[in-house]
């Protein structure tokens, strides 16, 4: 072999050594937090970068927020919005023809509830963030809080990001749900997906609730994880 082209090689070679491997970042948000407290006791002893979404009026919100914050992990609000399929709501669903003021009311109330909250995503409510006008009422509210939002993106017209244009509000979007199917070899696929989407993009966002098989999932699989992704809190992630 030539000495040029070995030492071009042997460069070569030292340069991928040295450099760092870009990893993909895996958020993972944890939903309805605030009724089931055994489980979501277990998803708190996992790493504290998993995050938690905590529904506003459930009967466990203020102490599972509270355990949450103080085992270091992210706390978000849950909000019921309204969906387009008739079902019974949880009191305070936000509606797209409810007032400004109404909105403001059931967002401080949420506040409230939930304390440490750095961040709101939405329960249901596939006809509220369809509705750009109705949304535009959510995101000044949010402002005045300084929270960002977690789009759950429960309807492929969301128009979350849009109504922000013009706040302060941060909106990022789920990519995959774990647990639409509660079968715990669903959830793995399920999970490899957002590995595999962290990879491809740089980052994505994972929702999940604390049913006993995603439980068990997540118990598994978070540590072990692929050594070039790294679990972090949702609200770390750019829009």
């Amino acid at each position: 072999m030539f000495p040029f082209r070995r030492n071009v090689l042997a460069f070569a070679a030292l340069l991928a050594l040295s450099s760092p491997v870009l990893a993909g970042k895996l958020a993972i948000v944890i939903d309805d937090f605030g009724y089931r407290p055994h489980n979501e006791n277990q998803v708190l002893a996992m790493p504290s970068a998993i995050s938690v979404a905590v529904l506003p009026d459930s009967p466990h919100a203020r102490e599972m927020a509270t355990k949450a914050h103080n085992s270091g992990h992210e706390v978000l609000i849950h909000l019921p919005m309204a969906p387009l399929s008739k079902q019974p709501l949880e009191k305070n669903t936000l509606r797209p023809e409810m007032s400004s003021d109404e909105i403001e009311r059931i967002i401080r109330s949420a506040v409230n509830n939930v304390p440490y909250a750095v961040g709101i995503n939405n329960h249901m409510g596939s006809k509220m963030t369809s509705n750009l006008f109705g949304m535009q009422k959510v995101m000044q509210a949010l402002e005045r809080y300084n929270l960002y939002f977690l789009d759950s993106v429960t309807i492929g017209n969301t128009q979350a990001m849009r109504a922000a244009q013009g706040t302060g509000v941060k909106v990022i979007k789920r990519k995959v749900f774990l647990d639409d199917s509660q079968n715990e070899a669903d959830i793995r696929v399920q999970f490899n997906r957002a590995i595999d989407l962290a990879r491809r993009n740089g980052s994505t966002i994972a929702i999940g609730h604390p049913h006993p098989s995603t439980v068990r999932v997540l118990q598994q699989m978070v540590y072990n994880l692929p050594p070039d992704i790294t679990l972090v809190k949702a609200s770390s992630l750019p829009e």
